[in-house]
């Protein structure tokens, strides 16, 4: 008998093989896979086992269950195509009638401008005339400044000026003097030359005469003789030793009870006498004290 020849055999597998390698094989000599990569390839799968429901499906199948029923019982209406034209209509037509009106209105102001200038001027009311303001005697607040210029001039080239100022609301009664541009007695402050006052009539402050200069205590140099006189004195007059007569009429603070007259006297001059006269020019005062 003759022996088979040795040597690997050609050809397709002559019968099923174990699972050591001799499994069937497919046409291009691979052996079918599964998970194990033994078994057939027809074989039926293993299925997986069932996953345990958790609380929390059960929370997602509820709300799923409520929200188709919302959706379900909602009712969409359609949207009102009819009232947005109906709104639309009633715009415009407001627009028109504005319009309209501002037309007429600019007609109506081009026609009265052109038909004005044409009145007759006889027909035309008479213009009201206004009457002056009645005056009448300021009287002073608490809280307001009454001021009166007594006296003013100008000696050998230098300005001078008295003032009275009454404050109510602070009680005084201020004597500002100018000699040039300088206050007298501006060093003692601001209110060196205010005295205070029982309200707006103080007959204390009736009666006082000074003489006052910005140098040697009002004995050299330009003078201020200011005297705050009663009043039932009209005028007052300054004699000086050479015969010069120096005279002013009182003023009085309005609203007040307070009143002075004033007269500068020149450098190197002296007072011979002052005399103080009433509404007749008759004497009420005499004095001869001054130098």
């Amino acid at each position: 008998m003759t022996s088979p020849p040795s040597g690997p055999r050609s050809g397709p597998p002559s019968g099923p093989r174990d699972g050591h390698g001799n499994a069937p094989r497919d046409g291009h000599g691979n052996a079918p896979r599964d998970g194990h990569e033994n078994a057939p390839r027809n074989a039926p799968r293993t299925p997986p086992p069932a996953r345990t429901a958790t609380p929390q499906d059960d929370i997602a199948a509820r709300l799923h269950t409520a929200l188709a029923r919302t959706l379900a019982a909602r009712d969409t209406s359609p949207a009102p195509v009819d009232r947005i034209l109906a709104a639309g209509r009633v715009r415009r037509a407001r627009r028109r009638t504005a319009a309209v009106a501002a037309s007429a209105a600019c007609v109506l102001a081009v026609g009265l401008a052109a038909w004005l200038p044409r009145l007759d001027a006889r027909t035309a009311p008479e213009p009201v005339r206004s009457r002056p303001p009645v005056t009448a005697t300021p009287r002073p607040s608490q809280d307001s400044l009454v001021t009166a210029r007594i006296a003013h001039g100008t000696v050998d080239g230098t300005a001078w000026s008295v003032t009275l100022e009454y404050r109510p609301g602070m009680h005084l009664l201020c004597q500002r003097m100018l000699i040039g541009t300088e206050r007298v007695d501006s060093s003692g402050g601001p209110w060196s030359d205010c005295q205070t006052v029982r309200g707006a009539y103080d007959p204390a402050m009736s009666g006082e005469e000074g003489l006052w200069g910005l140098s040697g205590k009002g004995t050299e140099g330009l003078r201020l003789f200011v005297a705050n006189c009663t009043p039932d004195v009209a005028s007052g007059a300054v004699t000086l030793t050479d015969g010069t007569r120096l005279t002013a009429p009182t003023v009085t603070v309005p609203g007040t009870g307070y009143r002075a007259w004033a007269v500068a006297i020149p450098d190197h001059r002296t007072i011979a006498s002052v005399d103080q006269y009433d509404a007749g020019q008759m004497p009420v005062s005499h004095e001869t004290q001054w130098r």
